[in-house]
């Protein structure tokens, strides 16, 4: 049931004038005269939360969204009111509630202006059918503001104009525009007068969100139930307020392994063993790097989760030892769907301990999914998780796969017409019982938690890799994720690019698509512009459903596979750059991929830009979305850029054609960027480095670039032995600095760099290293300017004067 948000919709009831207001260090009360309460509890300086009841009674504050983690606490806080208001002022925000009607406008402390404020604000529907509230909210909408985030609704980045709907859901073959899809993240960003807020809405009922669709001057979001739950989170600027939601909803609990970086194969399926290793020694026979291969569905017995198909794979163990001796990781599929068969001890287990969710009058929720007839894990419930995860013992452990899948997770249902469990299905939720309606959209996500501290367990002490195709908000503190069942054209190419960028800008970085497309057959010219861009994502994985043909890398011919092959060495050059931006990701909550209104949001050239993104925060991407394309147009942001193919010397700020053949895409480097480069190897950690290579790009004018490393799996990066590099070039008309302060104690095991510098305006005159001056006679007639030296060096000072 879609509800109408209008004002004159019948049944809606609002709160009347406030009655009461109490005060609890920095949680505040204010209750009207027909008992709704507005809880606003303070969070921090720039994020504030509000919460309603129309009761007079809260229910148990309880969400899987939040993290314990959360930073809290303020600098300042102060409460006042006048004769219409009530004022909370922080050091970033100034709150107003009005006495009247509750109504809420928020401005900034600084410079007093208005970023945000309810239309009508919180209103409800008593919901006679479930019982409880369908709770809503409004705010105005002004003229020039827009929307982003939403996770991964296939459409253009700025959601303004547009409606939506949160319900996870099994998408096979969806399409641009299709909604809902396979997650729920209640989390946007608008941006309004050079001014960027978020709002999450911490309700796990179906949600919908209006951005001046239905009304051009109101947005506004309603649940199905539960409560009017939402945070209130300022920048000013964007990608502030992605970090504070990040902070909120939680960062990855660890890094992944740097091999879980790497590029990856995966089919529906490959069996039997001879089939993997076939897959595989093509892989090094044709040097095309690659750490992991996935076994889907068809390496079980039977399609009972935790067993093998023992004609296929009869010894597991000794085929996962072989793939590791040759650099490949194995990761394979589990689902939650557990066949009814008494014969099969996770199902008889689960059975004895009353572990499988129920129907409301008592029965099991029993569903068709790929083995048959299946009961499903309740996974809302503690010990549920905890049993789950001692599962992976032998998986993990005794067998030796790195890493595991969580497929048909949403929960995906066969032949329902609602793809999913019915509304009546009950659920623990940690102690708060209740039905589907509200435990849907986490279903996947406490999967993907037991999958993870299962992982976690029995990898230890390696780190645990899971990925998940079904998510809610803070589903990004264990796992990475996928975009689920996509097709093999043009389309899914672009619907690919945008739910990254969207992804990451919702808090999850770490995400992929199919490359390639999972339903039908690419051709290899859209294979390879497929590829050009998967290699930009942190989670890199082709991936097919095997229906349409093979969608291996050497399949579309040689031309195609040498561009996969130059694609992919790249993609493992940049390793240790896409690290440390992972690792800036899980300590600062900075988005990995960048659209450009999230990398300059005061250019409002980039407010309505789909295709170009920032990588990191040095590397500008635009793939070619299009067929038969020798090139395109695309928007370089502002400031200076150089070609990445051909050091040429770009002025942002416009639109501009680059040429790029089928081997080449539109890459750009940020000027003052250091961009540090391994030699190329076939998976990680497969050679042991002499030197590594910095690319470092003239600026007149100072930049700061970093370089994160680590032991590349394990904790001990958590007891200070990692390295953290921080360089500063300092660029002058005939002189040039780069200067490198360290932390940490990791020692990595090479000990050189070899440093490039590009495009130097001046001709060199002295080289000095720590203030030792160098010979530098082997420089003077060649084109490129390098010199390799200790790692440890301090300043580099070239001049030309």
């Amino acid at each position: 049931m879609i509800v109408n948000t209008e004002l004159e919709q019948k049944g809606n009831l609002f709160p009347s004038a406030i009655k009461t207001y109490e005060k609890d260090v920095d949680t505040l009360y204010f209750t009207t005269e027909n008992n709704v309460i507005l809880q606003l509890t303070v969070i921090r300086d720039s994020v504030i939360r509000f919460r309603y009841s129309t009761t007079g009674k809260f229910e148990n504050d309880f969400s899987y969204g939040i993290t314990i983690h959360a930073s809290r606490g303020y600098n300042f806080l102060e409460i006042s009111e006048n004769e219409t208001h009530y004022i909370i002022t922080t050091s970033k925000l100034i709150c107003k509630v009005e006495k009247i009607s509750l109504q809420v406008s928020l401005y900034d402390a600084v410079d007093l202006k208005l970023i945000n404020e309810d239309e009508i604000g919180f209103h409800w529907e008593e919901s006679y059918e479930f019982g409880g509230d369908i709770v809503k909210m409004s705010k105005i909408c002004q003229k020039s503001e827009s929307f982003y985030g939403l996770g991964d609704k296939p459409v253009s980045v700025n959601m303004k104009g547009k409606r939506f709907e949160n319900w996870v859901t099994d998408s096979y073959a969806f399409g641009k525009d299709t909604d809902p899809i396979y997650k729920a993240i209640p989390f946007y960003t608008a941006i309004q007068d050079n001014k960027s807020y978020g709002i999450f809405f911490d309700n796990t009922f179906k949600t919908h969100f209006d951005f001046a669709q239905e009304r051009r001057n109101v947005t506004s979001f309603w649940a199905q139930g539960g409560e009017m739950n939402y945070y209130f989170i300022y920048g000013p600027k964007m990608e502030d307020v992605v970090a504070n939601y990040t902070d909120l909803t939680g960062k990855p609990h660890a890094l992944p392994p740097l091999w879980a970086l790497g590029f990856h194969q995966c089919k529906w399926s490959y069996y039997p063993e001879s089939n993997v290793k076939e897959v595989t020694k093509t892989f090094r026979d044709l040097k095309i790097p690659c750490d992991a291969i996935y076994l889907d569905i068809d390496y079980m017995d039977g399609f009972r989760c935790f067993t093998w198909d023992k004609n296929h794979f009869p010894d597991p163990k000794r085929m996962v030892k072989e793939l590791e001796n040759d650099g490949f990781k194995t990761v394979v599929i589990i689902d939650p769907g557990i066949k009814i068969d008494l014969e099969y001890d996770v199902f008889k287990e689960a059975l004895d301990k009353d572990y499988f969710c129920k129907r409301a009058d008592g029965p099991y929720m029993k569903g068709k999914v790929w083995p048959g007839e299946c009961y499903f894990p309740d996974y809302t419930k503690p010990e549920v998780r905890e049993w789950w995860s001692g599962l992976f013992k032998e998986l993990i452990e005794e067998i030796g796969v790195k890493g595991v899948w969580n497929d048909m997770n949403e929960p995906a249902v066969m032949e329902v017409p609602n793809k999913s469990f019915p509304d009546d299905v009950r659920h623990d939720y940690d102690g708060n019982p209740c039905s589907h309606r509200k435990a849907h959209n986490v279903y996947g996500m406490q999967m993907a938690r037991a999958t993870y501290h299962g992982l976690k367990k029995y990898a230890y002490p390696k780190r645990p890799f899971v990925i998940t195709r079904a998510a809610y908000s803070g589903t990004q503190r264990y796992t990475s994720t996928w975009m689920g069942d996509n097709i093999a054209t043009w389309e899914h190419l672009w619907i690919a690019n945008v739910q990254a960028q969207r992804m990451a800008m919702s808090g999850f970085s770490f995400a992929g698509s199919d490359i390639g497309g999972f339903a039908e057959q690419p051709q290899g010219e859209l294979f390879a512009r497929w590829i050009q861009l998967g290699v930009f994502h942190a989670f890199c994985r082709v991936h097919s459903s095997g229906d349409h043909g093979d969608q291996e890398p050497w399949v579309f011919g040689d031309e195609i596979t040498d561009i996969v092959r130059k694609f992919v060495e790249i993609r493992y050059q940049l390793l240790p750059y896409l690290y440390t931006a992972f690792w800036s990701y899980i300590n600062n909550g900075t988005p990995i991929l960048k659209s450009l209104v999230l990398f300059d949001q005061e250019d409002p050239h980039t407010h309505y830009r789909s295709d170009e993104f920032v990588y990191g925060d040095k590397i500008l991407v635009c793939p070619i979305l299009e067929a038969n394309a020798k090139g395109r147009r695309m928007y370089i942001p502002r400031g200076i850029w150089y070609n990445f193919w051909t050091n040429e010397v770009v002025e942002g700020g416009k639109e501009m054609w680059v040429d790029a053949d089928l081997d080449s895409m539109p890459i750009f480097i940020k000027e003052g960027a250091v961009i540090p480069k391994y030699p190329v190897q076939q998976y990680v950690d497969e050679k042991k480095f002499d030197k590594i290579t910095l690319d470092v790009y003239y600026k007149n004018g100072k930049e700061k670039s970093q370089l994160y490393d680590d032991a590349h799996d394990g904790y001990d990066y958590k007891k200070g032995r990692y390295s953290l590099r921080t360089f500063k070039v300092t660029g002058k008309k005939e002189e040039f600095i780069l200067q490198q302060h360290k932390q940490g104690k990791f020692d990595a095991n090479y000990k050189e760099f070899h440093i490039i510098f590009h495009n130097l305006p001046f001709k060199i005159t002295s080289i000095q290293i720590d203030n030792v001056e160098i010979d530098f006679s082997h420089l003077k007639n060649t084109k490129t300017k390098s010199i390799i030296i200790n790692k440890e060096f301090t300043e580099i000072h070239l001049s030309g004067k």
